[in-house]
């Protein structure tokens, strides 16, 4: 038995107040010196001034060897917007060389300049190489991409391959939806097994009305994706998927 007085246990408001003031002054002097270093580039991006960002990070990078993750894929967007796919291949090869890694993690952005392009064989290739590369986050997404690539090229066997397997097993509503929205309107009817293409479709249309209830659902669903620049470029589908899905539910 343990005996004798105890102090008793206080609190005092110092003890909390004093730490936290600390870090916030120390957070607050980490953002300025970040709003400092990258004024240039948000100041740029807040003017969406594509060709003087595309000149600002070709500095960055060619000049001063930055192949970070955020400034290949700036770079990279900000040439799609201008329509320089040239340049985004530029970019790709140089950064393989230098760093492979920001290549892998931006598959998506830069399969959908080779799509944009009309080299829409070569998207599907590139995508299928690099679906072990790109990141979990994205592999779904690139995944999708090489089938969608297939399709533009006429490979349509190979597009309701990939296609039907998303269509029942991906949880992703807005792959689900398309896949199946593509199985409908361009493949059941190209397809040797019709009949199972169109239950496949089918089932991928009931399984989004389950996950998502009704069109407000699929709005919210694509705006969060809409910030994408590959997802810009599908947004049509996106609409007309959604419209289609959710006009009898």
């Amino acid at each position: 038995m343990v005996s004798g007085s105890q102090a008793p246990v206080t609190f005092n408001l110092h003890y909390f107040t004093i730490p936290l003031l600390s870090f916030m002054a120390l957070f607050l002097i980490c953002i300025s010196i970040y709003f400092i270093i990258n004024y240039r580039l948000l100041s740029l991006l807040e003017k969406e001034d594509w060709p003087a960002l595309a000149y600002y990070l070709e500095n960055q990078i060619y000049e001063k060897s930055r192949y970070t993750f955020r400034n290949v894929r700036l770079l990279a967007s900000s040439y799609i917007v201008i329509s320089d796919f040239k340049s985004v291949l530029k970019l790709e090869s140089k950064a393989q060389l230098v760093k492979p890694s920001v290549v892998g993690k931006n598959t998506l952005i830069f399969g959908s300049a080779r799509i944009l392009d009309g080299n829409h064989k070569e998207a599907a290739v590139f995508f299928k190489s690099n679906q072990d590369k790109c990141g979990k986050k994205d592999a779904e997404w690139v995944r999708w991409f090489s089938g969608f690539s297939q399709l533009l090229a006429g490979s349509f066997a190979a597009a309701e391959e990939e296609f039907s397997s998303m269509a029942v097993s991906s949880k992703d509503a807005l792959i689900t939806g398309l896949s199946a929205y593509f199985l409908s309107f361009n493949l059941e009817k190209k397809s040797a097994a019709a009949e199972k293409c169109r239950h496949i479709h089918e089932t991928g249309k009931d399984r989004v009305i389950k996950a998502l209830k009704n069109a407000a659902g699929w709005k919210k669903e694509s705006d969060k994706a809409g910030n994408e620049i590959y997802i810009a470029i599908i947004k049509k589908y996106i609409i007309e998927t959604g419209s289609w899905i959710f006009s009898k539910s």
